[in-house]
């Protein structure tokens, strides 16, 4: 029937405007685009400083030939946890160098652990450092700057073993930092200064991340990367780009306590100075062809007497965006709002519970692939009465098409005395023709939070299904172009057309439940509709091709569930069945 096959139409046209053409059309081009640009950008490492809290300069320095190379210019304090392995440069106190032991770059058991702070003298270079401003324009007090090389009480730290760093200035002033780690990503930093001198000294602190180089995007649309931070009680986020069109390329933002940083798709890394404390933020780019990107936070200015001493801390997280472990440090230590490090999206109400849903019955069932296809029939009998009444509605619309096409050929062109005539005929049969949109509706929020699930939690990222699929957050990595992997080459390497030749099994056996679903119901009569009909499967077949293979998953369960449900209510309504006939049709045509 028409009216069905417009409403589910309808579904995948709304769902898909905002995920699979951006995807397809723009984001794909734009990573390809990316690698070209990063390809051919110069390796310069800069070192940001901070004259004062709001005028930075930029200090260039030689660029190391290899991330080891750039590790070795500098004494280190080795870090080893359960989660991070990795090392503190002494000379300038940074955290540049942090990796990830529970996660590797490919689902290869042997590939290597993620990176994800580096020092600025390699390549890509990421970086957290804490610190000092002055207060004096004159006779300003020597601080420690990114040349200053620490003194350690240890040479390796662990959660369960705190490291001191210690630096006197020669002129009276004493700093010390000390830095202890948990089993998970959050680094607790007390700095503390002692003033031995005769003079009182007012002093800003300050802490920051700092990207140089834009990074390659995961290419998503329903994904942010970059910018990202809380202060006072607002969310703050911000793409690469977009901080170019900021005045002088900077956002400042004012609160108490927050946090800032910078978010990839399953990566962060962000600074929280003292949550209970009123702070300056700011995100800023400088540079030229290299761009350099800051994210850092100011505190109020404190003076210190002679002969007194203050401290801060501040917590620098550095490791996956895993939810309860955002969701632990949001309770301990307080990190306002800090699950928002995870890009929840405008369905945040819904996008939640559907992973804890999701969470819950993978660790019933044992495979998220499954509990895909359990959550999947969750939600059809959760939305089973509005989609009984829409079928209802749509078998009742078909047992009265008899009565609209005498209607249609009583009145010819007649138009509007047809349109009136059918009205009556609704409201005598009590059929109402938008009664099946409302179950369509309701279900697009919920496929776009599941869809936000696959995409930005790493719960999903390389989680198996059966098979081939290795990685449900992946898309099929088969291919028909290459019959499936019998001719030895990647389609999707091709010029230009490469992303559009991701084509696996599994979205061809979503195209073809789409089709099947379709026809459920009779023809349009209308000619152009009939073809867009026919046409629709095998769009949205490509289309899906570059999805998450678990939301490909989804989406054929749920039309053969609702093949199977159409089904069972219209013959109970005592509606013809028409898929085998519909069937039968089209290969008689063929």
């Amino acid at each position: 029937m028409k009216e069905n096959t417009r409403n589910m139409l309808f579904a995948a046209a709304v769902s898909m405007v905002f995920i699979g053409l951006w995807d397809y059309f723009y984001a794909f081009p734009e990573m390809e685009r990316q690698k070209r640009t990063l390809a051919e950008q110069e390796r310069v490492a800069k070192t940001v400083k901070l004259g004062a809290p709001d005028t930075p300069a930029a200090l260039v320095k030689p660029t190391a030939q290899t991330r080891e190379a750039a590790l070795a210019l500098s004494p280190r304090v080795n870090i080893d946890t359960k989660s991070l392995s990795g090392s503190i440069a002494l000379k300038g106190g940074r955290l540049d160098d942090v990796s990830l032991k529970a996660y590797r770059q490919t689902v290869d058991p042997s590939s290597p652990i993620i990176t994800l702070l580096s020092p600025e003298a390699g390549p890509d270079p990421y970086y957290a450092e804490l610190g000092y401003l002055s207060a004096a324009t004159e006779n300003a007090p020597n601080l420690p700057t990114t040349e200053t090389l620490w003194i350690a009480d240890s040479d390796k730290l662990t959660s369960t073993h705190p490291v001191t760093l210690t630096w006197d200035n020669g002129q009276g002033l004493l700093f010390r930092r000390v830095i202890s780690v948990d089993d998970e990503y959050l680094f607790s930093i007390i700095d503390s200064v002692e003033n031995k001198s005769s003079q009182p000294i007012t002093l800003y602190s300050f802490s920051r991340v700092t990207r140089i180089g834009h990074p390659p995007s995961a290419g998503y649309a329903a994904l942010h990367e970059g910018f990202v931070g809380v202060i006072g009680d607002g969310g703050e986020e911000l793409t690469y780009d977009k901080i170019e069109k900021e005045p002088a390329a900077t956002k400042s933002f004012k609160g108490v306590g927050g946090w800032v940083g910078f978010t990839d798709k399953y990566w962060g890394a962000v600074v929280a100075p003292d949550q209970n404390a009123p702070i300056e933020a700011r995100y800023i780019s400088m540079g030229g062809a290299t761009k350099i990107y800051q994210a850092d936070t100011v505190s109020t200015p404190k003076t210190l007497a002679p002969d007194s001493a203050t401290a801060t801390t501040t917590h620098v997280f550095a490791g996956a965006k895993e939810v309860d472990t955002l969701d632990a440090y949001k309770n301990n230590p307080g990190l306002k709002r800090f699950d928002l490090l995870i890009d929840w999206g405008w369905f945040y109400f819904i996008t939640r519970p559907m992973f804890r849903l999701i969470d819950f019955l993978y660790r019933l069932l044992g495979n998220f692939g499954f509990a895909i296809l359990a959550v999947t029939v969750v939600v059809k009998l959760a939305f089973l009465p509005l989609a009984n009444k829409s079928y209802k509605s749509i078998a009742k619309m078909k047992a009265i098409q008899p009565k609209i096409k005498e209607l249609k050929e009583k009145y010819g062109d007649d138009k509007h005395k047809f349109n009136m005539e059918q009205m009556e005929l609704f409201k005598r049969e009590k059929v109402n023709p938008a009664s099946g949109c409302l179950p369509v509706l309701l279900q697009i929020p919920v496929f776009f939070s599941l869809y936000k699930v696959l995409v930005v939690t790493i719960e999903m990222r390389h989680a198996p299904f059966f098979g081939w699929i290795k990685d449900l957050s992946a898309p099929d990595p088969t291919n028909v172009f290459n019959l499936f992997g019998l001719l030895p080459f990647d389609p999707t390497h091709v010029a230009f057309f490469g992303p559009y030749l991701m084509l696996g099994v599994w979205p061809v056996l979503m195209g073809f439940s789409m089709w099947l679903q379709m026809k459920m119901n009779p023809e349009p009569a209308d000619e152009m509709q009939k073809v867009m009909f026919n046409y629709m499967p095998l769009m949205f077949t490509f289309t899906m091709g570059g999805f998450a293979s678990g939301l490909v998953i989804y989406w054929t369960w749920n039309n053969l569930l609702s093949i199977t449900q159409q089904g069972i209510i219209m013959t109970r309504a005592g509606v013809k069945f028409e898929l085998w006939d519909n069937l039968r049709k089209t290969f008689q045509r063929a």
